[in-house]
């Protein structure tokens, strides 16, 4: 299937490791012109490198915090100087953070709302108006499933990424007379850095196979997901082939979790 994204122009946050890397990727195998931002210059490098060495693209480059507003406008404005256009915004930027509800400092709270959540709605007022441009285009929010329904000793991760969901709805409401449509995906246990570190930490004896199919995760698929199936949702969700989905949350978690 064409999914119609050649020629687009794409931003990924977060896009030097994990989800946010392999949807670079997947966008540049499908024609987009992609630049992924992130904080670490050396890590985007190396993206950077084996986006160009399966894809043959040439990838933007753009190192920046996007828990500062103003680097997230300077993020937007380097892509739209360098292709002309923004036609994608996926914001994947995040880290996991899971404590009890008394643990949570306040300084905790805030880093993990500006990452996760205010991340989101400086790049998206950012990209807005040259999607507005180009007569349209396309949003993805990244949160988790546990977002949905929080469980005891998930703060402030559920917290952030349940904002984001009804950032999500709303934004898709206000923005779909231009065309614009704004969507989430919900991961579930998709391999990264941090579940590898998991691995290790809890159960170094097993290899990643058996980690992953280990039952004791209760995933209804039997397995730990794989980037390229959380970023090939994805990028369907921004591409031609989902013109007609806006304000929805696809959950990616191999059934896990407990709502639609």
């Amino acid at each position: 299937m064409d999914l119609g994204l050649k020629g687009k122009a794409a931003l990924v946050t977060g896009g030097s490791k994990g989800i946010g890397l392999q949807t670079a990727l997947t966008l540049a195998s499908e024609g987009a012109q992609v630049a992924i931002c992130a904080r670490n210059e050396q890590d985007l490098q190396k993206a950077a490198a084996r986006i160009k060495e399966e894809t043959g693209a040439e990838v933007l480059v753009i190192s920046a915090d996007v828990s500062q507003e103003e680097q997230c406008k300077q993020a937007v404005q380097r892509v739209f100087e360098q292709y002309g256009r923004l036609d994608i915004l996926v914001n994947n930027a995040g880290t996991s953070a899971a404590r009890p509800f008394e643990e949570v400092e306040t300084e905790q709270w805030t880093y993990d709302l500006d990452l996760k959540l205010f991340a989101a709605i400086h790049c998206s007022r950012a990209a807005v108006p040259y999607m507005r441009q180009s007569g349209g285009g396309a949003i993805v929010n990244l949160a988790t499933s546990s977002a949905k329904t929080p469980a005891a000793s998930s703060l402030p991760t559920t917290v952030s990424r349940a904002a984001g969901l009804a950032l999500t709805k709303a934004m898709s409401r206000d923005l779909a007379k231009d065309q614009i449509r704004v969507n989430a995906v919900c991961i579930g246990l998709i391999r990264s850095d941090q579940i590898e570190k998991m691995w290790q930490r809890t159960a170094p004896e097993k290899t990643w196979e058996q980690f992953a199919d280990d039952p004791a995760h209760q995933i209804p698929l039997g397995r730990i997901g794989r980037t390229e199936e959380a970023a090939q949702v994805i990028a369907f969700l921004v591409s031609d082939a989902a013109s007609y989905v806006t304000g929805t949350a696809v959950n990616v978690d191999g059934g896990k979790g407990a709502a639609l």
